[in-house]
């Protein structure tokens, strides 16, 4: 992991909240997201589907649906503010300043074109260079992130690489500009075990080699603990639970991350039933009333249904939970 050095956030996100537009009305999914990513750091993302952790990165990047819109709060990027940026405005800071990780590399790629020239065209758009200049870029990215014979196959068509391989050429697209903030939404999920920790270790290696900050959206605590420096824990919406990633896995003081911790299999001991979270995430049309959890959550009171709990404040992290100085 990075050590991370106390500067001017890359990534400040500031009261935002966010809602979609439906026959029913406007529906809040993201209410009072705060968040700061510093230069080189990796924060991960993590909750259930249905948490809010693609929503809060596609507020960032500027790609939510069209029913969809920024409510409140703002999102400055190395302090300028672009949460009120046009479309084309957006199209510029994407790539130059934010590069994207999708799941599925096949949504990232154009399956007409050969991966130089899409690198190619990715360069061309926002610098000044010879066709000449831009097609050695492309290959020495493409060697950069260990595509294996890169120059024959640098005009091979994305079917011709393996699910890995065009992971890693998404991953070469992304930082073609240098990037200072990486947005990787469920980058390994579409990949056996063995390419997931490749990629994964390819990640850390260029954040850390080009001071790149990554936001790193999963649902996986074990990629979590492996890659990132901080996390912070979505539940319908809301964070729940931020701080150092061994604070918040080693010690978690939210139910909710006790929960999905306790959910992991472990080598050390074996158990007929792994425990589980009664329930499951409430629709954004009925998130209840006080802290969203508390259908599910085995330490709520009358309190947790009547009042919203503020953050509680535990060393370097946050907990809003009522119970959270209770909870060991």
């Amino acid at each position: 992991m990075n050590n991370i050095t106390a500067a001017a956030p890359v990534l400040t996100i500031d009261h935002m909240s966010a809602a979609f537009k439906t026959r029913r009305g406007s529906v809040e999914a993201l209410s009072d997201i705060n968040l700061q990513l510093q230069a080189g750091e990796i924060l991960a993302l993590v909750g259930e589907s249905g948490a809010g952790k693609s929503l809060t990165s596609s507020c960032v990047n500027g790609l939510l649906p069209r029913n969809c819109s920024i409510t409140s709060g703002e999102i400055r990027l190395n302090g300028k503010r672009i949460d009120r940026l046009g479309t084309r405005a957006m199209e510029k800071i994407r790539g130059a300043e934010i590069g994207t990780v999708f799941q599925d590399p096949l949504t990232s790629l154009n399956p007409l074109f050969t991966v130089c020239e899409q690198i190619v065209r990715t360069l061309k758009a926002h610098r000044v260079m010879t066709r000449e200049a831009a097609e050695a870029e492309a290959l020495r990215l493409l060697e950069e992130v260990g595509i294996p014979a890169a120059r024959q196959r640098l005009h091979c068509y994305p079917h011709e690489f393996s699910g890995g391989m065009r992971q890693r050429v998404v991953i070469a697209m992304a930082l073609a500009l240098r990037p200072g903030l990486i947005i990787a939404d469920e980058p390994t999920t579409a990949l056996d075990v063995s390419i997931q920790a490749q990629i994964l270790d390819l990640l850390r290696r260029l954040s850390r080699e080009h001071g790149s900050s990554v936001i790193l959206v999963t649902h996986d605590m074990g990629v979590v603990a492996e890659t990132a420096d901080r996390v912070a824990v979505l539940y319908a919406g809301r964070i729940v639970e931020t701080g150092p990633v061994a604070d918040v896995l080693l010690k978690p003081a939210h139910p909710y991350t006790k929960g999905l911790l306790a959910a992991i299999p472990s080598l050390e001991r074996k158990v007929e039933r792994l425990p589980q979270i009664p329930g499951a995430m409430p629709s954004m049309h009925a998130v209840p009333q006080g802290c969203a959890f508390h259908p599910r959550c085995p330490v709520a009171t009358d309190a947790c249904m009547a009042e919203r709990p503020a953050f509680f404040s535990a060393g370097e992290r946050l907990v809003a939970c009522l119970h959270a100085g209770e909870i060991r």
